[in-house]
C-alpha cells in the first residue's frame, strides 16, 4: 500500500476536484454542483451552500491543480501555505465509520479551509513517502485531467474522466494497421 487509507481518499478527492475543471467542462458551476460533489466524495462537516463558498472552492481547485504537478520543493511550500492559511491544528478523530485519523480543522471551519488542509496533509504524506510520481497528468494528448496511480506497478497512464485510454488504444491500433498496409 502506497498510502494510508485516509491519505488515499484525500488524494482521490483532490484529483476529483481538479478534474471538475477539464477543457470544455466545468463541473462546479453552481452551489448545487458543489453540494453534489461533496456528497459523492463523502466530505464531512458544515456547508454554507453560498456562491462565496463555491467561489472559494473553485479558487482552491486552481491552486491544487498547480500543486499536483509541482516539484517537491514547490509542493512542500504550497502545502505549508495551505496549512498556514487555514490555521491548521491537527487532532486525532474517529467518525462516520472511519478509524482514527487526522483532521486539521474543526468541522465548522470554512469548507475551503477543510478541503485545503485535507489536500495539504495528503500532499505531505506523498512527499514524506517519496510517492509523488503517483500524482500524474493524463497521458492522452488532448486531456489535461489528473490521476492518482495506485497500481502496484505504477502503470496507470490515463484518467478516469472520459474514454482517454480507449481512445489512445484505438489511435495506436489504427496507426499500427496503417503501417502494416503500407508494407
Amino acid at each position: 500500500m502506497a498510502f494510508t487509507h485516509d491519505t488515499e481518499v484525500a488524494l482521490q478527492t483532490v484529483a476529483a476536484l481538479i478534474n471538475t475543471d477539464v477543457p470544455k467542462i466545468d463541473g462546479l458551476l453552481t452551489a448545487g454542483d458543489l453540494d453534489h460533489f461533496l456528497t459523492v466524495q463523502g466530505f464531512s462537516g458544515s456547508r454554507a451552500g453560498t456562491t462565496g463558498e463555491l467561489r472559494a472552492v473553485r479558487h482552491l481547485r486552481a491552486r491544487l491543480r498547480q500543486l499536483w504537478t509541482a516539484d517537491e520543493k514547490a509542493l512542500a511550500s504550497g502545502a505549508n501555505q495551505l496549512l498556514r492559511n487555514a490555521r491548521a491544528l491537527p487532532r486525532v478523530v474517529r467518525h462516520d465509520g472511519w478509524g482514527w485519523h487526522l483532521h486539521c480543522t474543526s468541522p465548522d471551519a470554512p469548507l475551503e479551509d477543510r478541503m485545503a488542509t485535507e489536500a495539504a496533509m495528503a500532499f505531505a504524506d506523498a512527499l514524506r513517502s517519496g510517492e509523488l510520481d503517483r500524482l500524474r497528468t493524463c497521458a492522452a494528448d488532448d486531456c489535461d485531467a489528473v490521476l492518482l496511480d495506485l497500481t502496484r506497478n505504477r502503470s496507470k497512464r490515463y484518467c478516469d474522466t472520459g474514454n482517454c485510454a480507449n481512445r489512445e488504444h484505438v489511435r495506436s491500433y489504427r496507426t499500427r494497421q496503417a503501417g502494416l498496409r503500407r508494407t
